[in-house]
């Protein structure tokens, strides 16, 4: 007999394919580095080795020093560093063990009262910690905080070593869930607080109910500076044996808007695209946001409904390629705001903002982005007609 043995490698690698007869053990090694993205490979991996946060780092250093660790929420704008902070406190607590994950996708059934609903969810966990995304499962939130997180919650972990006597819980995304979701969610951290922790992961804290910012640690990541940000891109460019042009750096740092994720992917785009570094390279724009412009200059040209269906299909275009609706939104009215007149900047901000507010209680995005558009193109049509007759 023997044992087929067929490993997934990333599709550069070439195939690999072999027979190893089940009483022979194998020993595989694979440069994963050499394949991995530079936000991955140079993502510090210890709270001491952090370049950005430092102060905060070293608090929190402080506060799992000590045998009790209370509930965390973690909340600052995207590519600020908080996923990076929340797996270095983890390792901090638990050891190099927390990185020996698994990816789940699990099928549950929750009783719903009247009927019996079924969920998908993708985990990623250790031994010590369980990581998920709620407001993946949209309108059917609730469930699988008051089932799914509450059995999970439910289990302590047993702790031959001696270290911690609970489970962590990392929740992403905890400001786009309901409030029945959130609310259900305090519950859950007044109860099992003896065998789990939870450490919330946010954008906005203004979007997570009071009831629950209140039972946790509020920790404010800032988006970083440009100056910590050419540090990083700097510490990068060294590693990688790259010379970096005087300013260089900087460009990068102007064109990733505080997003240190966003800057590191950029050096790398760049690197692909032309070595040595010049002067005067152009720094490449995401293909997404020049899909948005195109979509604020189709609007601006012609208000008509076949414009509007049009636009639609760009729209479905962004949601189908993962960018998220709230983002869209956003970036849409950013470019349309650099075309407009003053006097028509204050309304149109007043309905993005209505939209996006509608948007968060609906849940089809197509919806809300086209009624934006729509609504752009009357607004604007009316002041064209007002204004040239």
């Amino acid at each position: 007999s023997s044992l087929l043995l067929v490993l997934d490698l990333p599709s550069h690698f070439p195939p690999f394919l072999t027979f190893v007869p089940p009483s022979v053990p194998i020993s595989l090694f694979c440069p994963l580095e050499s394949a991995m993205l530079w936000v991955d490979k140079y993502r510090p991996k210890t709270l001491d080795k952090v370049l950005v946060h430092e102060d905060t780092a070293q608090n929190l250093k402080k506060l799992v020093s000590e045998q009790d660790c209370p509930h965390l929420l973690f909340y600052g704008p995207s590519g600020s560093g908080k996923k990076t902070l929340i797996m270095a406190l983890l390792r901090e607590m638990f050891g190099a063990s927390v990185e020996k994950v698994k990816v789940e996708n699990k099928a549950w059934k929750v009783d719903a009262g009247t009927r019996t609903i079924e969920l998908e969810l993708t985990t990623l966990s250790s031994t010590h910690h369980v990581e998920l995304n709620p407001s993946d499962a949209g309108f059917q939130d609730r469930y699988i905080v008051q089932e799914i997180i509450k059995e999970m919650a439910r289990n302590r972990p047993i702790d031959t070593k001696g270290k911690r006597g609970f489970k962590v819980l990392v929740l992403n995304e905890v400001d786009k869930l309901s409030k029945e979701a959130q609310h259900s969610l305090r519950r859950t951290m007044e109860k099992y607080s003896a065998s789990c922790r939870l450490i919330l992961c946010c954008n906005s804290s203004s979007k997570v109910i009071e009831a629950v910012r209140s039972r946790c640690l509020n920790v404010r990541i800032n988006a970083p500076t440009d100056e910590q940000i050419v540090k990083v891109l700097e510490f990068i460019g060294k590693k990688e044996g790259l010379q970096l042009p005087p300013g260089f750096a900087a460009r990068v740092a102007a064109k990733a808007n505080r997003s240190l994720r966003r800057a590191i992917l950029l050096l790398e785009t760049c690197r692909v695209q032309q070595y040595p570094f010049t002067d005067k390279q152009v720094i490449p724009p995401m293909d997404w946001e020049e899909y948005i412009s195109e979509i604020a200059s189709d609007i601006m040209k012609e208000q008509s409904p076949k414009r509007l269906f049009e636009v639609r299909g760009k729209f479905y275009e962004l949601l189908v390629n993962c960018i998220p609706p709230e983002i869209i939104l956003k970036r849409l009215l950013s470019e349309l705001l650099k075309k407009l007149d003053a006097e028509l900047k204050h309304e149109i901000c007043h309905w993005a903002a209505y939209y996006e507010h509608r948007m968060r209680l609906g849940q089809k995005a197509i919806f809300h982005l086209e009624a934006f558009a729509a609504k752009f193109m009357s607004i604007y049509k009316a002041f064209l007609i007002a204004t040239f007759g």
